[in-house]
């Protein structure tokens, strides 16, 4: 881990959803790196059990903050003391994240407006409590999360799908408007990943969605988290991790319009093998 010391030694990093999945495998590289880290998350237990899963692989200390970063008044205090303790963070990465497949006419509308709340609003609402200091101090890295459904409309994700594109959107702007104040803004499109939440959701996925992910690599939680140091050390807006997702994500800008015909083959072949 010499190289994330160079970087981000003494670095002041505040991770929502650093309790599990890609959230925690960015904090032990990050405490490995030396950077002076803190862990948010809703529930305090898995909180805690992952600052002891940091400090126990790094030696480093790690510092946690129960916040539901949905709600503004906790994302607001949740960087407030963060601040008053270490200073303006230097870099925030929202991991923070929830999912729930399923066909669109059978999903609850609840579950849309929650997939909102969380990966939409929890994002916005930690920049926004960010910003401030970063642009007084004219530096600083933001980091957000999303998910290949955030460029592509993955089959069975509709609530999920429609709060990413949601974040890709108000990222795009934020990059633009914070270049000039000193602060890098980058964006991550991860595709299957092993992680506690892809246990959660694939019961609850369609029988589609399972025949077409069939095939699909699923990386490690720390490979991931890997690729995405390496792109935040460079400053790249769009950090793609595998070359299967980097495929992906330029096919989907090269075909235009004519991914939608390449999709609904896709589908018509995953129904017909689901006998439907």
């Amino acid at each position: 881990m010499a190289k994330d010391r160079g970087s981000f030694n003494g670095k002041v990093v505040l991770i929502t959803g650093g309790s599990s999945g890609i959230g925690l495998a960015l904090a032990i590289r990050l405490a490995q790196g030396g950077a002076r880290l803190w862990l948010a998350a809703r529930r305090p237990e898995p909180l805690a059990q992952a600052a002891e899963q940091v400090r126990a692989l790094s030696g480093a200390p790690c510092r946690v903050l129960p916040a539901d970063v949905s709600d503004p008044g906790q994302a607001f205090r949740l960087v407030e003391q963060v601040t008053r303790q270490d200073g303006t963070p230097d870099l925030l990465i929202n991991a923070a994240g929830i999912t729930h497949p399923g066909y669109v006419h059978e999903l609850d509308l609840e579950v849309f407006r929650r997939m909102m709340e969380v990966n939409y609003f929890g994002t916005l609402n930690t920049v926004k409590a960010v910003l401030p200091g970063m642009m007084a101090r004219r530096s600083g890295q933001i980091v957000n999360i999303i998910s290949v459904a955030g460029f592509g409309g993955v089959f069975g994700y509709s609530a999920y799908g429609a709060s990413k594109y949601a974040v890709r959107g108000f990222s795009d702007v934020l990059r633009s408007e914070m270049k000039a104040h000193g602060i890098s803004v980058s964006v991550v499109f991860p595709a299957d990943t092993d992680t506690p939440q892809l246990a959660y959701e694939k019961p609850f996925q369609p029988a589609e969605t399972k025949i077409m992910n069939a095939k699909a690599k699923t990386r490690s939680a720390d490979e991931v988290a890997g690729i995405i140091l390496e792109g935040v050390r460079r400053k790249r807006y769009v950090i793609l991790p595998g070359g299967d997702t980097a495929l992906l994500y330029h096919l989907n800008d090269l075909l235009g319009n004519a991914r939608y015909l390449l999709v609904d083959w896709w589908v018509a072949d995953a129904r017909r093998k689901a006998g439907k």
